[in-house]
């Protein structure tokens, strides 16, 4: 936070020590210890609650969007208008399987064996 180095570190020292001497230094050093360690969960309690209504928003964003390119209703329509729509005779019919001569590419109806492999070597 503060960009503090060693000197400035013993300057502040023996100033508070000159300040408000050896008998409560001590006592003032715990207060400001305690003071600052508020002062950050403050701080870092602010900025999660910042972050979580940030994500909140982005994802309201999200949502919002998602309804204007494709409301809820339309989604939830397109089923029923399929279940309602007669079925064309080619969607009724289902098509025959092709038997081995006709899938064949050199027209022999002999069935393919699949490649053993040797696995005694391993």
């Amino acid at each position: 936070m503060f960009d503090m180095g060693f000197w400035e570190l013993l300057v502040i020292g023996v100033v508070a020590l000159v300040v408000i001497g050896p008998e409560r230094l001590p006592k003032v050093a715990r207060i400001a210890g305690l003071w600052l360690g508020r002062a950050r969960r403050t701080l870092s309690s602010v900025q999660e609650e910042i972050r979580r209504e940030l994500k909140a928003d982005e994802l309201k964003e999200i949502l919002d969007k998602q309804a204007r390119s494709r409301p809820l209703e339309s989604i939830l329509e397109e089923p029923a208008e399929r279940a309602a729509r007669p079925a064309s005779i080619t969607e009724a019919a289902p098509t025959p399987p092709q038997d081995q001569a006709s899938a064949g590419l050199d027209g022999s109806t002999a069935a393919r064996r699949p490649v053993e492999r040797d696995t005694s070597a391993s």
